[in-house]
């Protein structure tokens, strides 16, 4: 049994700060836009809240007495108790650098909160991460959600496809679908939970380049899919390359003790419609299609990146 009983269906928040200004700003702020709020002042006892409470998003001062805010990031993200669809966004005092917003996503944040500050954005961003890890909670109760990852497995994938492909045939919109196959050397990695950090900072590189409007997913052991809503082939592209360079950079930046992860080479297969309403497309041929053309597809952009070729007859991947 937990203690996370928000009156009236709340969302919780968990609020990582020792009470400075900014901290009982953002309080306020979310006390009044709608949600419960629960603050621990300590890393410390804000990591064993998480444990327990199962909040809905977790905020983290940047400046906490006793752990650096971008270190409880990562405690939080290797811990198996605090679920992976769990929005982490570190709070830092003054304008963030460059260099402080990478190392805060490496660490597992999704987002950065610095001055200035804007009430209604930050309450907007909170609210689209909420809901996506509500949904995320959803469907890992439905069993539409990869165990080890945290993102849709394929059963997962089909039917978000089939949702995102009948919104994009009524509104006559594009609809892409790109999968990234990643080849790590050695070609069979070692078990155990280095590797498990490792494929949790690719899989964090994708959701860190990914938008929030898409979907993410796991079709096999190295190979991740993501479909697009609102993209035509030039987005695609343009999403596929944002995506690699993400997976690419993860895996030349040092691991916390100064580990270097195993190389990584990013191949990518994509397919987008341009108008579903024009040309309708069963969704799951989408996912098939972009799966296919990792191996099988048309060059574009160089070798790494290839679009379905109309010439080739996938088979269509277990959705059960």
């Amino acid at each position: 049994m937990t203690d996370r009983m928000p009156q009236g269906g709340l969302p919780l928040v968990l609020l990582a700060g020792d009470g400075h200004e900014a901290t009982r700003w953002l309080r306020g702020l979310l006390e009044g836009g709608g949600y419960a709020v629960l603050q621990e002042r300590s890393a410390q006892h804000a990591l064993e809240r998480a444990r327990t409470t199962e909040p809905d998003v977790i905020l983290a001062d940047a400046d906490l007495p006793d752990m650096p805010g971008v270190e409880l990031c990562r405690t939080l993200r290797a811990d198996p108790r605090v679920s992976s669809s769990t929005p982490i966004l570190l709070m830092i005092r003054e304008a963030a650098t460059r260099t402080q917003r990478l190392a805060a996503l490496r660490a597992g944040a999704w987002e950065c909160i610095a001055p200035p500050h804007d009430a209604d954005e930050i309450l907007l961003k909170i609210g689209a991460y909420v809901h996506a890890k509500l949904d995320a909670d959803r469907a890992r109760t439905e069993g539409l959600l990869d165990a080890v990852t945290g993102l849709y497995n394929r059963q997962g994938l089909a039917r978000r496809a089939r949702e995102l492909g009948s919104q994009a045939f009524r509104e006559h919109g594009p609809l892409a679908c790109i999968v990234l196959a990643l080849d790590i050397e050695p070609a069979e990695p070692a078990a155990g939970p280095q590797a498990g950090a490792n494929l949790g900072r690719y899989v964090q590189a994708i959701k860190a380049a990914a938008r929030l409007s898409d979907v993410i997913g796991r079709l096999s052991a190295n190979e991740f899919a993501v479909l697009a809503p609102g993209t035509d082939a030039g987005g695609a592209r343009r999403l596929a390359e944002r995506l690699a360079n993400s997976v690419s950079a993860a895996a030349v930046a040092p691991a916390a003790g100064g580990a270097s992860p195993p190389p990584v080479r990013v191949r990518c297969g994509y397919e987008a419609v341009a108008n579903v309403g024009y040309a309708p497309i069963e969704p799951v041929d989408l996912l098939v299609r972009a799966a296919a053309a990792v191996r099988t597809g048309r060059a574009d952009s160089g070798s790494w990146l290839r679009r379905f070729d109309e010439g080739t007859n996938p088979a269509a991947p277990s959705t059960t």
